[in-house]
């Protein structure tokens, strides 16, 4: 199962943050360069430019992401990271989030503000194998 990982990145880009420091940080910490990432640019509810940042990366990448992302975060959000993996999982799809301030500022950090939505899915045909496969992707790094 873990050689069929992928992860899927969405980071919404106000028009009040910089857009460099973001690619910035995701090619100094998590390995991931701009060019990886689809750019599409809309308008906010107040008519304000925003911008959607997409990647989906797999096999090896994806590989080499989770363990740069386990290695970063401390050991106390893994743990809850692998606590919550039933509440966090759906249709295969773990679903995370990470503070893009704490990014920026070069540290890894789960949050529920501001956040970058990060979903690592790897194929489970049996709903009950789910908590089981994401402890074992987890506990990669450890």
């Amino acid at each position: 199962m873990i050689g069929k990982i992928e992860v899927t990145i969405d980071v919404i880009v106000h028009a009040t943050e910089d857009i460099s420091k973001i690619f910035q940080s995701f090619d100094d910490l998590l390995e991931i360069k701009e060019e990886e990432f689809t750019v599409h640019e809309t308008t906010g509810y107040f008519e304000n430019p925003i911008i959607l940042l997409n990647t989906k990366i797999v096999k090896k990448q994806a590989q080499k992401f989770i363990m740069k992302l386990l290695e970063l975060l401390s050991n106390q959000q893994i743990k809850e990271l692998i606590d919550q993996i039933e509440e966090r999982t759906i249709d295969s799809r773990f679903h995370m989030r990470l503070d893009k301030q704490e990014l920026i500022n070069g540290n890894i950090i789960i949050s529920e503000k501001d956040t970058i939505k990060i979903k690592i899915h790897t194929p489970i045909y049996n709903k009950k194998d789910t908590v089981k496969t994401f402890r074992e992707i987890f506990q990669i790094a450890n």
